[in-house]
């Protein structure tokens, strides 16, 4: 990193470089004080100009005005154009390319146009006073020009930096926002995975506790579908916290390794190891899945995983263990289609269990993600049912992964 050395706020070359020109141009009108018109009062008057030029990057408009009425107090006692009058071209310059508006230049031009009619006619010389003149604003606009020339090139060199610190803020902005939507999407999946889990779980031990004395071989079948159930959780919980400790050095980059192949992800191929625990859980699954599977984005996978296993929850609270569910998964090239249904004719709980997932409210958020459709509600025979439509994206590959 390039690190610049300041003084009073502005760039130390910067300075010697002002501090420069305001020595040479004090030094011509010292130097030859007892030769130039005016003599001593001349001088001071040269004194005057180099030490306002000091300030010609900082306050360029205040500097020119300063020369002037320099230079006017130099017309008026006609002391005729004298060599440190170079000062009135550097004012200039200064003026052009340093002032904050372009009115400022402007003006400048045409005081010094009238600087030049006056130097012209005060200048001894067997020449026409007019030629003189030409040739004064033949410098003066010369100068003039090249200002502006460096004025425009500075104010796109400065518009260029300007773009990319904005297009860096905007990348850090946009670098945040994506840390923010994963630790989201990982917060989210760590609530799933214990509510749904801790659902089965209290419901497999209310129904241990009720069977034990009547039916010992079914309560150890329960008690042994709560300790497969925590397993389950506790390594998909290790795999999501783990996800969280390597993006703790390195913020968004260590996030988005929660994409990386190493790090699974739900997808449709573990589905019938999702149902194989709910069956184990107590329910009767029926399971139908309809048409050729297109390749799918793992977002889109994850919601239909998600939504399945909120579904089967909630039939296992509410309808209860011996429930018949019907889980049906229609693939068109259209849409992904997922149904179920449960008769609602389980075996009551001997306690309510708690609320898991986020219910139909986080179904639909996440349906919505995919501009999807939900529709649940109870069945005229019984039960309850719910369908989810989630039409195919039109790049399926290209597909950001949705909370």
């Amino acid at each position: 990193m390039t690190v610049r050395r300041t003084m009073f706020g502005r760039p130390l070359r910067g300075v010697a470089f002002d501090v420069a020109v305001s020595v040479v141009v004090a030094f011509i009108g010292l130097a030859g004080a007892a030769n130039l018109a005016g003599g001593w009062a001349a001088a001071l008057v040269c004194l005057g100009m180099a030490v306002a030029l000091l300030f010609r990057r900082a306050h360029p408009g205040a500097v020119t005005v300063v020369i002037a009425a320099l230079g006017l107090v130099q017309v008026i006692a006609q002391w005729g154009p004298l060599p440190f009058d170079v000062a009135v071209l550097i004012a200039l310059y200064s003026v052009v390319k340093y002032g904050e508006r372009l009115r400022a230049a402007v003006l400048a031009g045409a005081v010094a146009a009238v600087g030049v009619v006056l130097a012209a006619v005060q200048t001894p010389g067997v020449i026409s006073w007019w030629v003189t003149a030409l040739w004064y604003a033949l410098v003066t606009g010369a100068v003039w020009l090249v200002a502006l020339n460096v004025r425009t090139r500075r104010l796109y060199v400065l518009s260029l930096e300007e773009r990319a610190t904005t297009l860096e803020r905007e990348r850090e902005a946009e670098s945040r926002a994506a840390v923010a939507e994963e630790r989201t999407r990982i917060a989210r999946e760590l609530h799933d995975v214990v509510a749904h889990s801790l659902a089965v779980m209290i419901v497999q031990a209310d129904g241990a506790r009720f069977m034990l004395d009547r039916d010992p071989a079914q309560a150890r079948t329960a008690v042994k579908v709560v300790a497969d159930t925590g397993r389950s959780a506790l390594e998909e919980m290790r795999r999501l916290v783990g996800v969280l400790r390597d993006a703790a050095p390195s913020g968004g980059d260590g996030l988005a390794a929660a994409a990386d192949p190493e790090h699974r992800r739900l997808a449709l191929a573990e589905l019938p190891d999702l149902l194989a625990r709910f069956g184990n859980a107590g329910l009767h699954i029926r399971s139908t899945v309809t048409g050729e599977q297109p390749a799918l984005p793992p977002g889109l996978e994850l919601t239909v995983y998600r939504v399945v296993q909120e579904a089967l929850t909630n039939a296992l609270k509410h309808a209860g263990v011996g429930a018949v569910v019907e889980v049906t998964l229609t693939h068109t090239t259209e849409a992904v289609v997922v149904r179920v249904r449960d008769d609602g004719r389980g075996r009551p709980l001997v306690s309510p269990a708690p609320s898991g997932g986020h219910g139909l409210l986080g179904m639909r958020e996440r349906v919505t993600v995919y501009d999807g459709s939900l529709t649940a509600g109870p069945r005229p025979a019984g039960g309850w049912q719910l369908e989810v439509r989630l039409p195919l994206p039109s790049e399926p590959a290209t597909e950001v992964i949705a909370a």
